[in-house]
């Protein structure tokens, strides 16, 4: 009995003993789960939380986390190629030493209509798998946490940057268990990731401005449906543009559209194909990486019938320029690009050139049609060069020479070797030999031809009215459009030398040759001076004081040189040489940084832009980010493209947009006031212009909630602003 009793009693102190441990085994895991998926983090319209695959960090073996992201309804973020706009989301680790991750695995995107453009991402839910690699040398005690900075850009109808700090704290042991909470949601987003196209035949052609793309399936292969491709990088195929998909015999032809604004070559097709049906068992995402036969070139622009609030708008008005109409703005803002301080002295001399010459028609004919020719030709030259740097992916616009300091140093120096000219301090002929010259006095449609080439040259800094927006259509349709604009544009600048060239009852107008002449020329000098000035104060807004000191030195050199040489040639000694020659040495090593780009340049950007900062305290630098954060939170936007080399801009900034009432009246309008400066290249205002139309500065815009956005002309005026913000 007591035999019994006492067996009985061991079995029931196993008995419970092994429950216990088996309780505490399950709460041990429970624990570790609970450890494993931290709280998730609320922002307006994202919950956003870092999971584990399983419930503690194993020395040597790597652990998969997911970015849960879950969006409130009808908002969606992006993928890593975010389609016609938005942000890709990103993830920023700060891991314990030794952990190191890997890239974000992109589940396949959807294709999200946003008004007329297509954007690529994610609605509801979406898990971001990425790979830690976790170093054998881990210690296998205490708990490790993870953090990360996760940044996200959410949209509906306006867009939302939101950032959040992330971190999950997991045990390190010798050996982990699946995480119950999220193993499972780990798995099925594992398998359902694009994986390489298996099976299928596949081969890519390019055809121009459209990609043909030839899928052979396997036999027996079920039907894909509906399929789309998604390239892994930005501007290579147009995403609002359509894919159109046919089928010849057994396999299936999907016709890609290339992108208007390609990014150079495309020697590859890289992206996912996506099916509504099958692209094999259970796969409806695959990867492709293709060798692209045949040439593409960009595409054609999509015609986009309504704007989106993603992002700057196109501008209504530049929809509506038709070809004729931008020709005939080109004209006129040829026309009032004479009047730039930069030009006039130039063209001056040139139609004072009547008074002092008494030719026959037939030469004065000759002379205009060759000084029209170098005009026109220059201006078609430059605009071909402007559009094929876009084609190649270049972010340029106009006036993108002069975002180099070493195109405005070049061209303070030439402006200042012509100011010295018309100052007297020598004449260009006495740097040619004497049959240079007697040949320039004969072929006086070389030194026309020449003439218009400068002019054009010298006008490169400057932006007259009607010329914004011919220039945004020129550069945003064909080359053949881009030649007639820019074709117009230089017959409007070359049509005052050429009329007064073909009808001699205008010239009698013109003041009789005497000492006046003389004095004028000098005179004319001065805005060039002024430009010179202008120029060195661009070098140091796009650099610092030690090139603007640089620059003044080589001119100081240049004008001791031009003088010298000018006594040598009336007859001084040769000591007057050596000192040229020193001073032509002491200009070379003074600007060879400048003119070869090698001085450091001053990168002046606010945090978390690409923009120069602007030192006004009521204005914010410019970022796309910004401006939809801004507007998607109603506020009414003022946007001011501006560049230091830009004329216009400095104009209209000193006398209007600085002026007391224009800004007391954005103050109680409670105008948000963001500057673009394009003084530097700066790809995402470039981009910014063409979504307006536009190409080159000023432009001025004002982003009202709900309306179209409502671009002010390039010359403005105080009423002007007013009468736009009285509505608000």
């Amino acid at each position: 009995m007591l035999s019994f009793s006492a067996r009985h009693t061991d079995s029931f102190v196993e008995r419970t003993w092994r429950r216990l441990t088996e309780s505490l085994v399950i709460v041990v895991a429970l624990a570790w789960a609970a450890v494993a998926a931290a709280a998730p983090v609320h922002t307006p319209h994202v919950e956003a939380e870092l999971l584990a695959e399983r419930t503690a960090l194993v020395p040597g073996e790597p652990l998969t986390v997911a970015l849960r992201l879950r969006m409130a309804p009808g908002w969606h973020v992006y993928w890593q190629n975010p389609g016609d706009s938005g942000v890709p989301t990103t993830i920023a680790w700060d891991l314990p030493a030794g952990i190191a991750a890997g890239p974000i695995q992109w589940p396949a995107p959807r294709a999200l209509p946003a008004g007329p453009l297509i954007n690529y991402g994610y609605e509801g839910e979406v898990l971001h798998l990425v790979e830690l690699a976790v170093p054998a040398s881990l210690a296998a005690v205490g708990t490790q946490t993870l953090r990360a900075r996760v940044d996200w850009l959410v949209c509906k109808e306006a867009c939302i940057p939101e950032s959040v700090e992330l971190g999950l704290t997991l045990p390190a042991a010798a050996s982990a268990e699946a995480n119950p909470a999220s193993a499972t949601t780990i798995a099925a987003t594992r398998r359902a990731l694009p994986r390489a196209l298996a099976g299928w035949q596949a081969s890519a052609a390019g055809q121009g401005t459209s990609i043909t793309l030839r899928l052979a399936p396997p036999t027996g292969a079920g039907d894909p449906g509906t399929l789309r491709f998604f390239p892994f990088a930005e501007r290579q195929i147009e995403a609002s543009a359509p894919q159109t998909l046919a089928r010849a015999g057994n396999t299936y032809l999907l016709t890609l559209p290339v992108a208007s604004d390609l990014a150079g070559p495309l020697p590859r097709l890289n992206g996912v194909l996506t099916a509504s049906g099958t692209l094999g068992e259970a796969v409806t995402a695959a990867t492709l990486d293709l060798p692209l036969a045949g040439h593409v070139v960009p595409g054609a622009r999509p015609d986009l019938a309504t704007t989106t609030p993603v992002g700057p708008h196109p501008s209504p008005a530049a929809a509506a320029l038709t070809l004729w109409l931008a020709a005939l703005s080109a004209l006129a803002g040829g026309l009032l690009l004479n009047l730039m301080p930069c030009v006039f002295p130039v063209l001056s001399i040139k139609v004072l050139g009547f008074a002092t010459h008494d030719d026959r028609p037939s030469t004065l004919h000759k002379e205009a049609f060759a000084y029209a020719t170098g005009v026109v030709l220059t201006f078609v030259a430059l605009g071909l060069a402007l559009f094929a740097l876009r084609a190649a992916g270049e972010q340029l616009g106009w006036g993108f020479q002069l975002q180099s300091p070493v195109v405005v140093t070049a061209l303070a120096a030439l402006f200042f070797v012509l100011a010295l000219n018309l100052s007297g301090v020598f004449e260009f002929g006495q740097f040619a030999p004497a049959s240079l010259i007697g040949l320039s006095a004969r072929r006086r449609s070389l030194d026309a031809f020449a003439a218009g080439v400068l002019a054009v040259v010298v006008a490169s800094p400057c932006t007259a009215p009607f010329m914004g927006a011919a220039l945004g259509f020129a550069l945003a349709g064909s080359a053949w459009v881009t030649l007639l604009v820019f074709a117009a544009l230089g017959i409007g600048m070359a049509l005052p030398y050429v009329l007064l060239a073909c009808f001699p009852g205008w010239r009698q107008h013109l003041p009789r040759p005497g000492a006046w002449l003389g004095r004028f020329k000098q005179l004319l000098a001065y805005p060039l001076y002024a430009t010179v000035i202008w120029l060195v104060w661009v070098l140091g807004a796009q650099t610092d004081n030690d090139s603007v000191v640089r620059l003044l030195l080589a001119l100081l050199g240049i004008g001791f040189a031009l003088w010298a040489w000018r006594i040598l040639r009336e007859g001084g000694t040769r000591l007057w040489a050596a000192a040229i020659a020193v001073a032509l040495l002491g200009v070379a090593l003074v600007a060879w940084p400048l003119l070869t780009g090698s001085h450091e340049v001053r990168v002046n950007t606010p945090k978390g832009t690409g923009t120069a900062a602007t030192s006004d305290s009521e204005w914010e630098a410019f970022t796309p980010t910004r401006l939809a954060e801004l507007s998607g939170a109603g506020r009414t936007v003022f946007v001011d493209f501006t560049a230091a080399w830009c004329v216009t801009c400095q104009v209209n900034k000193r006398l209007v947009l600085n002026d007391g009432e224009i800004r007391s009246a954005f103050a109680h309008k409670q105008v948000a006031l963001l500057r673009a400066d394009w003084t530097r290249r700066d790809p995402a205002i470039t981009q910014a212009l063409t979504a307006l139309g536009r190409s080159g500065v000023p432009v001025y815009v004002l982003y009202r909630p709900g309306r179209e956005p409502l671009l002010l002309p390039e010359v403005l005026q105080r009423q002007t602003v007013l009468a736009a913000l009285a509505p608000l």
